[in-house]
């Protein structure tokens, strides 16, 4: 590590896994609260709805969805206004700016991953608990999470590795400032500028292997579940 900290600068990494990190706690509770919430509205209309509006960061550009966070966040908006006036903080251009940017962006995967493993329980399961005079709370925390937990482990997982590559809404509301809100998808990008191709290859290499085995974890997590659930 020492010898590859004299070789790159490896703060772009360290912001990366502290935003990253930051990011899928905020991301997983948040996605799977209004997984489960949308689905229990009533009207189909409403979950249509709502669904488009939590899946739209992911279908559109992330430099528009940038865009929007500069027009809520930006210090002439009013949230921004009221950070800088009231806390003295301004969000953009700092580190908060890009843990926001990364949970807009990733939010989308852990919200459908958590979505679809609710939707494919059984109902039998809910309807046998409902029988029992089971809580729907309980219900929830007894039955449908831990049925659907493969599914939500998978949307964490792809999450995560979505907020560490994140960099168009980053790049717009964070900027590119050296030990502060560099990651390494802009450090990539910083070095290939800059010519120096031999260190972009390295934080190349960083986010590939990162990445890597966050994948191969959860596949091998999800077959374990399959290898029990199959005796």
């Amino acid at each position: 590590m020492i010898v590859l900290e004299k070789m790159v600068d490896l703060s772009p990494l360290y912001i990366s896994l502290k935003t990253a990190i930051i990011t899928i706690v905020i991301t997983f509770f948040l996605g799977l609260f209004l997984a489960k919430w949308t689905l229990n509205r009533k009207h189909d209309l409403t979950k249509i709805i709502l669904d488009g509006i939590f899946t739209m960061p992911l279908v559109l550009p992330p430099t528009v969805m940038g865009f929007f966070l500069l027009m809520i966040f930006g210090v002439n908006q009013p949230i921004g206004k009221l950070f800088l006036h009231v806390f003295h903080y301004k969000i953009t251009f700092s580190f908060s700016a890009t843990v926001i940017a990364a949970v807009v962006i990733s939010f989308p995967l852990m919200y459908r991953s958590a979505k679809s493993a609710m939707e494919q329980i059984d109902h039998d399961l809910i309807d046998s608990g409902r029988t029992l005079g089971m809580s729907e709370k309980r219900i929830f925390f007894t039955v449908i999470l831990p049925e659907a937990m493969p599914g939500i482990i998978s949307g964490g997982v792809l999450s995560f590795a979505r907020g560490l590559g994140e960099f168009g809404a980053t790049a717009m509301l964070a900027g590119n400032i050296v030990g502060k809100t560099r990651t390494l998808p802009l450090a990539v990008y910083s070095e290939v500028m800059s010519g120096n191709y031999d260190n972009a290859g390295v934080y190349v290499f960083i986010i590939v292997v990162v990445c890597l085995i966050a994948v191969v974890g959860v596949n091998v997590y999800q077959y374990s579940i399959k290898k029990k659930r199959s005796f």
